[in-house]
């Protein structure tokens, strides 16, 4: 059941390769959230490792629910009484040196409700100081959407480079209209500069829900350069909190009232000619 006044937060980070490191920072930011309930928290992608290879992020791999990392997050979840959205991590799959980049949906009683794995893997040329990204090199990519009714109203999980494809979140809305879709994203600074608010505005806008996009910031220990401007955007494209460079949190409130308006007045699900055939 959707809960009117719920709070939203999203946390910004500049992780490293080191493990222990990123999850103090996650910590320390928990221990500042205001004091609503319910809440749901959204780390950046890649949230755990990031800088350090894919090597690395073989090695850190874990099986879903079993491993260090996904304990302390469940502790998280139990100690702080929060729905926390884990960004993204590597968890071992059935291919030989590759893993899914997985984005867990973990609740207040620390159980694992939901896993999405990437779909859309970030295999481009960017005019930065990497220039090519092969995602697909080590990450098997995921088939499956994942909408699940929340206390937060219906909730989305996408990552990063998945903002991209329009037909996802037509698909996604198919099953169930989403009232809030969360992003967590490494965008690059590049990538970002160019792109990041119009395409979290587009989909925020053309689905009619909130977004709440938690990105990576600053320069990593590999060099690169990622955007930051972790952003919270109501459905009617308007956003609600914005974290530019900095690390640290933002957080909203959902009203779920204005969803409501906004659809009674612009009905456009209903209006809309073209169904995908992805569902």
């Amino acid at each position: 059941m959707a809960n009117n006044g719920a709070n939203v937060v999203a946390i910004q980070m500049t992780s490293s390769p080191l493990v222990e490191d990123n999850l103090l920072f996650v910590e320390q930011q928990l221990k500042l959230l205001p004091p609503l309930r319910p809440c749901l928290v959204v780390l950046p992608e890649c949230f755990a490792c990031f800088g350090g290879g894919d090597k690395l992020l073989l090695e850190i791999a874990e099986d879903l629910h079993h491993g260090p990392i996904q304990l302390k997050l469940k502790q998280f979840a139990i100690q702080y009484g929060i729905w926390l959205v884990t960004g993204s991590l590597p968890l071992r799959c059935t291919t030989a040196n590759k893993f899914t980049a997985s984005c867990l949906l973990i609740n207040e009683h620390g159980k694992i409700v939901e896993e999405y794995q990437k779909i859309h893997l970030f295999d481009v040329k960017v005019a930065d100081d990497t220039g090519t990204y092969l995602e697909s090199r080590n990450t098997q990519a995921g088939n499956k959407l994942i909408v699940i009714s929340t206390p937060f109203g219906v909730l989305g999980l996408a990552i990063c480079y998945d903002i991209r494809f329009a037909g996802m979140f037509i698909a996604m809305n198919q099953i169930a209209q989403l009232d809030v879709l969360v992003l967590p994203a490494a965008f690059t600074q590049q990538t970002g500069q160019a792109h990041w608010h119009s395409l979290l505005t587009a989909r925020a806008i053309e689905s009619q829900c909130y977004i709440v996009a938690a990105n990576q910031t600053g320069k990593h220990r590999n060099k690169r350069q990622t955007y930051g401007h972790s952003c919270i955007i109501s459905p009617w494209g308007e956003k609600v909190a914005e974290l530019p460079h900095d690390i640290g949190m933002i957080h909203a409130q959902i009203d779920h009232q204005l969803l409501t308006d906004i659809r009674t007045n612009m009905p456009v699900y209903q209006h809309n000619k073209f169904r995908s055939h992805l569902v």
